[in-house]
């Protein structure tokens, strides 16, 4: 990314129909620690690689509940997730007061989408420099959402965002066909798998740098603990040979 006579703001194109400060919100969100989301028709789970400054700083948050019935996990800047966690809580509490019901997966994402576009229609903002992975369960089902900085936002039934995620979303797309009826564990050892093929050669997961939450069927959103991590982890290391790598070769995706 070089700096330009048209990156100033983000209501300036420039001659080759671009919005520099839109590509470089996106630019963070690829420059961020991997985000795993999949999904089958009961459950959905996040699962994520987190990141510490240094080695006396504790690692930053990338899970966040929204309401019992959703959380979601984050690729960017943090101070911009949080954010945004606050509207969402807001208006799911505003939704639940007034109707008496959980406000739907699909409606809120939604609100979020035009919120972020609204940020690329003002000279004196900017866009939010984060990617969300939102899971939740209503009554059509369990879902995974992802939205960008320059407000778009789709469904998946798995997705993977962030720093070398490309090898993530290669375990995803080869596996998702049998997630449709999985119970949580084995969903949740799927996103495992594909969050350990984005690590590097020199890196490994452990409960401090791993998090994992689920949600579902007659099952709250809820962030498992470092004891329920590392069972998962155990049961990685016995399925994964000695010796070999997350993501053998894989470069960092920039695309």
């Amino acid at each position: 990314m070089y700096r330009s006579q048209y990156d100033t703001d983000c209501i300036t194109w420039s001659p080759q129909g671009r919005i520099f400060q839109i590509e470089y919100a996106m630019e963070a969100v690829k420059q961020g620690t991997p985000v795993v989301g999949l999904r089958s028709k009961d459950y959905a789970v996040l699962c994520c690689l987190k990141r510490a400054q240094s080695e006396l700083a504790s690692y930053q948050q990338k899970l966040f509940e929204i309401d019992e019935h959703m959380g979601m996990a984050i690729s960017g800047l943090t101070a911009d997730a949080r954010v945004l966690a606050n509207y969402m809580r807001s208006e799911c509490l505003s939704h639940k007061y007034i109707y008496d019901t959980p406000m739907t997966i699909g409606r809120l994402v939604a609100q979020i989408g035009d919120k972020s576009q609204q940020k690329t229609q003002r000279y004196s903002g900017r866009p939010y420099g984060v990617g969300l992975l939102l899971a939740g369960f209503d009554k059509n089902g369990a879902h995974i959402y992802e939205t960008c900085p320059s407000g778009n936002f789709f469904e998946y039934k798995a997705m993977a965002i962030g720093g070398r995620s490309q090898a993530a979303r290669t375990y995803l797309e080869k596996h998702f066909e049998s997630f449709t009826d999985l119970k949580s564990d084995d969903l949740i050892s799927h996103g495992v798998k594909a969050l350990n093929a984005c690590t590097a050669q020199d890196q490994e997961l452990n409960t401090k740098n791993t998090g994992i939450c689920v949600v579902g069927k007659d099952l709250q959103f809820r962030e498992l603990s470092e004891a329920e991590v590392q069972a998962y982890l155990d049961k990685l290391k016995e399925s994964v040979p000695a010796g070999a790598g997350g993501d053998e070769a894989v470069p960092m995706d920039t695309s």
